[in-house]
């Protein structure tokens, strides 16, 4: 499956990957500020539901609920020295879900949440290192393709490309989002970041997360501009506002999320989804605006 997924690509078809996770999962009942990756153990069925419901929604790629997956980040809840287990739960959690269908699992890896030196306390061995014990951990439990995502910094970016190529072989995506709109919070512009990915040899340059969905559309289209490499395009369903301090909601509704996503296709997105926000239902509304576009 993992040649499968650079084959489809190469034959041009456009993939669909799922909607978000996190706030998913807060909808079904998630407390605010508590883990996903805890919910693996606690409600691995709540898991499981959604990795069916984006299915059945057009999905033919699925993220693991491993956001959060390396050592660094599974300190913070206690769980640093369960890094091979909630992996690898994760991947059989989503491979149990499509029961057999040609959907591709994508093992997710998240930013570790420190800066590197000298700007933060994180060094690049270390850095390195906590990508490649989640990088090991998904591709020995079956993942078809990793995927190294909501990066804002080439330094971490590069470190976890040179961590996962370390120690596995699969086809590698490495998504950067542009949260201040068509810039990282570092100051990436969207060109550039496509050009530094391609010289290191990734397999798919993308976008995720970020603001707007026209400034994620020109984010897109610059990206485009400057590498032939295939696009993965993933980014939320507008901005949250709070209701509370434990409720968002996203002001881009599945139809407007479908247009969008022809407007991707057509600007040259290989792979379609939707990060924060993004429902089943608006991911029903990729899948077909995907396929539409696909077709014209």
């Amino acid at each position: 499956m993992a040649t499968a997924f650079l084959d489809r690509l190469k034959a041009g078809d456009v993939l669909v990957a799922d909607g978000a996770t996190g706030t998913n999962l807060q909808a079904r009942g998630l407390a605010f500020g508590k883990a996903p990756e805890e919910w693996l153990f606690e409600q691995p069925e709540q898991i499981r539901q959604l990795h069916r419901d984006f299915v059945a929604a057009g999905a033919n790629i699925l993220l693991t609920c491993t956001f959060g997956g390396t050592p660094l980040r599974l300190e913070h809840v206690g769980m640093a020295d369960k890094v091979v287990e909630v992996n690898r739960t994760a991947v059989a959690l989503a491979r149990e879900a499509i029961a057999g269908r040609e959907v591709l699992i994508a093992g997710s890896l998240g930013p570790t949440g420190q800066l590197l030196e000298p700007l933060g306390p994180l060094s690049e061995a270390d850095c390195a290192g906590a990508f490649a014990a989640q990088a090991r951990a998904l591709s020995e439990a079956g993942a078809d393709l990793l995927v190294i995502e909501t990066q804002f910094d080439l330094a971490e970016a590069t470190n976890a490309i040179r961590g996962a190529r370390s120690v596995t072989t699969r086809p590698l995506v490495v998504s950067f989002s542009y949260d201040m709109g068509q810039r990282t919070m570092m100051g990436l512009e969207p060109g550039q970041v496509a050009r530094e990915l391609a010289s290191l040899g990734v397999d798919v340059v993308g976008v995720n997360c970020g603001k707007s969905l026209e400034d994620n559309l020109a984010n897109l289209k610059a990206a485009r501009a400057a590498t032939t490499l295939p696009i993965w395009m993933k980014p939320n369903a507008g901005l949250p506002t709070m209701s509370g301090v434990s409720e968002s909601h996203y002001d881009v509704t599945p139809d407007m999320m479908g247009a969008a996503a022809q407007q991707w296709v057509a600007s040259g997105a290989n792979i379609c989804g939707g990060c924060c926000g993004t429902s089943p239902e608006h991911l029903r509304h990729i899948a077909q605006a995907a396929a539409l576009e696909r077709q014209a």
